[in-house]
């Protein structure tokens, strides 16, 4: 793993792997962006391309700025990370503080399908995670909760409703929302685009009407998607989920330890870095395939990886990293110290 350092602003590259074609992932800003989460970042997008038999390297930046200063640091960052961007050492991709709009000088010479990030992307990953989710347990006649309700969440809502399941909760940092007779997905795509983080509270009449976020853990449905944060499902969650299948809705969800709890207590823990395949997909698309034929190939893909594996004794998130491991074996000198858990 090697930091790159900006010399005008204060920011960081993770990059993880040398020798790779290019390298992507996302750029957080913050008052403070630690290195460490970003590196972890970096390895969970290393291990999608490794899943996707890609040689590519994740990446992941950070830009650390007090909130009246950001629009300044963000702009600095753009036009010294322009030189990253035309030999694929480093394709930046809009995360937290980070809007889309911010990227957009860079986006000439990023080699990806650029009409497919952002907006078209997260609704990928929420598809992709929904395919994995049908992969691992079956969603037709099952449950769910989507755990950090963000732009994923509509197109993730939609894909499961579309394979027989109901969304019965959902929670933002805001609070969190129960339907038991699950939620209307064209609702949920309407009150986000309307209102964006605050959907839940729109959805509830006002904020006063939601309940604590923590209290989705103990709705006791089927199949949980998480990923508002970096391990929010640590050991003492995951004893408390009582579900089937555990999915990443943003990266590395879960911690080593609540994967454990997850093996022991025979829940499928999905590993993030082919749930969250969708935008990879997406990103790398060729850009004469429609939008159906690259959600069909996102479909096709993540099915197949999740098959393989499901087929593993240790389970689908080591099934998936031995996959991933024996292909980055083919052309680097040594596998990359960590997996792409939480701390």
């Amino acid at each position: 793993m090697r930091l790159h350092k900006f010399k005008d602003v204060d920011a960081f590259v993770a990059l993880d792997l040398a020798g790779a074609e290019a390298g992507s992932g996302p750029v957080r800003w913050a008052r403070k962006v630690l290195q460490g989460g970003a590196k972890d970042l970096a390895r969970s997008q290393t291990y999608t391309y490794a899943a996707l038999q890609m040689r590519r390297s994740g990446a992941s930046a950070g830009i650390s700025a007090e909130a009246p200063a950001r629009a300044e640091a963000v702009a600095a960052f753009v036009a010294e990370a322009a030189a990253l961007v035309p030999d694929g050492t480093y394709l930046p991709d809009a995360a937290k503080g980070v809007a889309d709009t911010d990227l957009v000088p860079l986006r000439d010479a990023d080699p990806r399908t650029v009409d497919r990030l952002g907006a078209f992307a997260a609704a990928c990953d929420g598809l992709s995670a929904a395919v994995a989710a049908d992969a691992a347990v079956g969603l037709d006649g099952r449950t769910a909760v989507i755990e950090g309700f963000a732009a994923t969440g509509p197109a993730l809502a939609e894909a499961v409703a579309g394979r027989g399941g109901r969304v019965v909760g959902l929670a933002t940092a805001e609070g969190s929302l129960a339907a038991g007779d699950g939620f209307d997905p064209a609702a949920l795509a309407e009150a986000w685009a309307e209102h964006g983080d605050k959907a839940l509270g729109a959805l509830a009449g006002s904020d006063d009407g939601l309940g604590k976020p923590g209290e989705l853990w103990g709705l006791g449905a089927d199949v949980v998607f998480a990923g508002s944060k970096m391990g929010i499902v640590n050991h003492g969650v995951a004893e408390g989920l009582g579900c089937r299948a555990l999915v990443p809705g943003g990266r590395l969800a879960f911690t080593s330890k609540a994967l454990a709890v997850c093996r022991r207590s025979g829940v499928a823990a999905v590993p993030d870095f082919v749930a969250l395949a969708g935008s990879t997909i997406a990103a790398w698309s060729s850009p004469d395939t429609s939008d159906d034929e690259v959600r069909a190939e996102i479909t096709e893909t993540v099915t197949a990886l999740m098959a393989d594996a499901l087929s593993s004794d240790d389970g689908p998130f080591l099934g998936a990293c031995y996959t991933a491991e024996s292909f980055l074996s083919t052309w680097q000198d040594e596998l990359p110290f960590g997996r792409p858990l939480a701390s």
